[in-house]
């Protein structure tokens, strides 16, 4: 009896096992499309969690590698478009030649300022002072440029008004005439106002105002760069808590300042570096037109902006140094049979030659 028990139970629990196995145990088909997904997951294929990328073909089954895989995920990623020969890169070079580019990019970051402070502002020339000179020493230790600073702008402008006159007959700023006369690319206008308040012991200052970026050859407007200052505290004095408002408010903004007027300015220069040439008697439009052509054929640009028998304006355009513009109109003078031509004076990139006619 025991063993008819013993028996069906033994029976009972192999017919258990069995019908467990065949619950739990996978079809060959299922396992090789379970494993077909996490080869489509890992290769990049299409699933619905992680669709392809439109365009990528799935991978063939069993062709794929580890490596190859590795390598289509990271070729899934975005990456930064790259120039092709027919197009040209964005900002201030596009569309020039490799030389031309490499000279713009030199000559960005050789830019020379002139700093000033906007006089109808009514600011007080002790404080105009404090914040041309708080812009200086950002370029001199920031930058490791050389600076004009505030007293030799002063004593200029009263030495200079006499050559400012008989050069310009007062055609132009007598700023702008000093940043051209100091080779200034760019001249900084501070136009700053100050607040303060406070009593014995504890004083509260601010300002606040625009740093004018302006190209000295033509006195063009590039841009200008904001600034305002926190409440400044000195126990000291009023004019310390103001003078350290300013400061503080005019440091800051030279970042910005240098940022900007090489990005404004590098994409004023698409036509090259503008010079001026002035040309005295020149005696009739015709050979004045001849010389326009041949200064062409040396500048990427050259244009007449006026003509006079006294006075020929013409504005000039290329890549090239000073001293390259002063020969290059020298050669195009000679092409245009006036071989006795020579500079009267030049200021910054402004440049007067007689015709020697």
């Amino acid at each position: 009896m025991k063993k008819s028990v013993l028996l069906k139970t033994g029976f009972s629990l192999l017919l258990i096992l069995a019908m467990v196995s065949c619950a739990t145990r996978p079809s060959v088909q299922e396992v090789n499309a379970e494993g077909d997904r996490a080869k489509a997951v890992v290769q990049g294929s299409s699933t619905p969690e992680f669709p392809a990328t439109p365009g990528q073909a799935a991978p063939s089954q069993g062709s794929a590698s580890p490596q190859s895989g590795a390598t289509q995920i990271v070729q899934s990623q975005s990456a930064p478009a790259q120039s092709g020969p027919g197009t040209s890169p964005a900002g201030p070079g596009r569309g020039l030649s490799q030389e031309e580019q490499v000279f713009l990019a030199d000559y960005l970051n050789r830019l020379s300022y002139m700093v000033y402070y906007n006089e109808s502002s009514g600011l007080d020339p002790r404080l105009a002072r404090i914040g041309v000179s708080q812009a200086d020493r950002y370029f001199i230790e920031k930058q490791g440029l050389s600076v004009i600073d505030f007293d030799q702008i002063e004593r200029n402008k009263k030495d200079q008004l006499s050559a400012y006159q008989a050069e310009t007959g007062g055609s132009i700023d007598m700023i702008q005439y000093l940043a051209q006369r100091f080779n200034a690319d760019i001249y900084v206008e501070i136009d700053a106002q100050v607040s303060g308040s406070g009593h014995a012991g504890s004083f509260s200052g601010s300002a606040q105002g625009t740093m004018k970026l302006f190209e000295a050859s033509t006195a063009v407007l590039l841009g200008s760069v904001a600034f305002m200052s926190p409440p400044t505290f000195s126990p000291v004095s009023l004019e310390a808590a103001v003078s350290n408002a300013l400061a503080a408010s005019v440091w800051q903004a030279m970042p910005k300042v240098t940022e900007q007027s090489k990005a404004l300015y590098g994409a004023s220069l698409s036509r090259g570096i503008r010079f001026e040439l002035i040309a005295q008697k020149i005696p009739d439009a015709k050979q004045a037109a001849q010389f326009v052509r041949a200064l062409g054929r040396k500048f990427k640009e050259a244009e007449q902006l006026s003509f006079s028998p006294g006075e020929t304006r013409i504005a000039l355009y290329g890549f090239m140094s000073k001293a390259e513009a002063q020969e290059a109109i020298y050669e195009a003078a000679a092409s245009a049979m006036m071989p006795d031509m020579y500079l009267v004076y030049m200021r910054g990139k402004s440049f007067t030659f007689n015709s020697g006619l």
